[in-house]
């Protein structure tokens, strides 16, 4: 009964998705965000759209793992990462400030083509790696509610995607936003039900999940907090989904929508993270990414509003992913016309493609968050040499600074060969991702340093 309630509860949800996206679409709603009358998404549209696209079903699900190995010190260090809407929000002022409405504008302001390019490859793996994660999760789902046809795991993977497309398609980031909004809405509900019949149960006790080491010890936890604040300011600027509703609504609202989106965002990774925590505290036994945990330590009903929560959470990051994809393809890359049909069929490609990825095999689901986090630490010295402090970067440091995140990203994602470990700590993979992050940022910034000259004085001289 339990595994029919969750279906048909998210199949419902489904359908409202497809019944509230937008009947009419013009170019400016499909990849700029507008409404049917032309008018710029408001403050809480924005809002829910960045908390739900945030909170996704991977990142609920890395906050349970963490808070169930590493306790609350772990939960801390995955919510650190949320401090991107402060960073992203600041990084997205200053951008605004100089006339860029994009990323892409400052940099090919900066570096030309070479630098729009190495940008845009990084928030195109990006994109892939969100639809990738959230398909898996769905299947994760699927296989721990439904053990018998787990075999139809693929399946229910491909279908979940074809009908996010689906919405997708028709309305591009207008559909996403207006999507976002009754997702989060139900998600709250569903979550917060949840989450208040936690903390209500007998055997909870806050002192204990406060100071919980988790299963493995704290230490890890710690070493995962310092990565997170290595990362936390390029983090949102790689982030396509992000930084495209930076750029949508006058200055005003897109301050307080990032600032909003903080505080709820964070809350939410912190409560989810409690269940994880909760689990290692009852001594439970960790199985299938802690969705078998749950079934078996929680009232079928509270599990039942874990899994819809997750469900949802996945879904809305599906179509945010999708609309960016055509925004991406379309706008900067121009690989297709500036039309519904081209944004339509670029979505259609990144969506196949991210299905594929699927059949990889690979389900660790933070390996995909440090390996693009990694990637994108070339933008930290770029970032606050060239914008915050106004500096002329030549071409050559910035590709410095883009070659040693990626050697970086890469390390860290084949740690496990012999080569590539001989150059690592001999340590946990998080020890070894903080050194790789530490090394990743003192090549960029030597190299964006040793590159930059004052504009004032290159004015001058000119």
């Amino acid at each position: 009964m339990q595994p029919v309630l969750i279906i048909v509860i998210f199949a419902a949800i489904m359908l409202a998705s497809l019944y509230i996206a937008p009947r009419r679409v013009t170019e400016q709603s499909f990849f700029g965000g507008a409404n049917a009358d032309g008018q710029a998404p408001g403050l809480w549209t924005l809002v829910l759209s960045q908390v739900t696209t945030w909170i996704f079903a991977r990142s609920l699900m890395n906050a349970a793992i963490l808070g169930y190995y590493y306790g609350s010190v772990g939960v801390l260090a995955y919510a650190a990462y949320y401090g991107s809407f402060l960073t992203g929000g600041f990084v997205v002022a200053r951008l605004r400030a100089r006339g860029a409405g994009s990323v892409q504008d400052w940099l090919a302001d900066h570096f030309g083509t070479f630098g729009t390019l190495c940008y845009n490859l990084v928030i195109a793996l990006r994109l892939l790696s969100e639809i990738f994660a959230n398909l898996i999760v769905v299947g994760l789902i699927f296989a721990a509610i439904l053990p018998s046809f787990a075999a139809w795991e693929n399946t229910v993977m491909i279908a979940v995607g074809a009908l996010a497309l689906a919405y997708s398609l028709w309305g591009g980031l207008s559909a996403a936003l207006r999507t976002d909004v009754m997702q989060m809405a139900l998600f709250l509900v569903v979550f917060g039900a949840a989450f208040l019949a936690l903390i209500f149960s007998p055997g909870f006790d806050i002192a204990a999940t406060v100071t919980a080491a988790g299963t493995a010890g704290a230490y890890n936890g710690w070493v995962l907090l310092l990565v997170a604040f290595l990362q936390v300011f390029s983090y949102p600027v790689h982030d396509p989904v992000m930084m495209d509703r930076g750029f949508v609504a006058d200055e005003a609202t897109t301050k307080k929508s990032f600032v909003h989106a903080f505080w709820i965002s964070s809350l939410c990774i912190l409560a989810f993270g409690a269940f994880g925590i909760q689990a290692a505290l009852q001594g439970a036994a960790y199985e299938g990414q802690l969705i078998g945990t749950w079934s078996q330590m929680l009232p079928g009903w509270v599990f039942a509003a874990l899994m819809v929560s997750l469900l949802v959470s996945a879904l809305s990051t599906l179509d945010s992913a999708l609309s960016s994809a055509a925004r991406l393809a379309v706008e900067e890359l121009r690989l297709a016309p500036r039309s519904l049909m081209g944004g339509r069929l670029t979505m259609t490609g990144f969506a196949v493609l991210g299905a594929a990825l699927t059949l990889w095999g690979n389900q660790s689901l933070f390996d995909a968050v440090a390996v693009s986090g990694t990637a994108s630490m070339f933008l930290t010295p770029v970032l606050i040499v060239g914008l915050v402090m106004g500096r002329r970067i030549a071409p050559w440091a910035y590709g410095v600074s883009f070659a040693a995140a990626i050697l970086g990203a890469a390390g860290y994602f084949m740690r496990g060969n012999p080569v590539v470990a001989t150059l690592l700590y001999d340590g946990h993979k998080y020890e070894q991702l903080l050194q790789i992050c530490v090394v990743v940022l003192l090549v960029g910034f030597g190299a964006v340093l040793a590159g930059s000259t004052a504009r004032i004085a290159r004015m001058a001289d000119g």
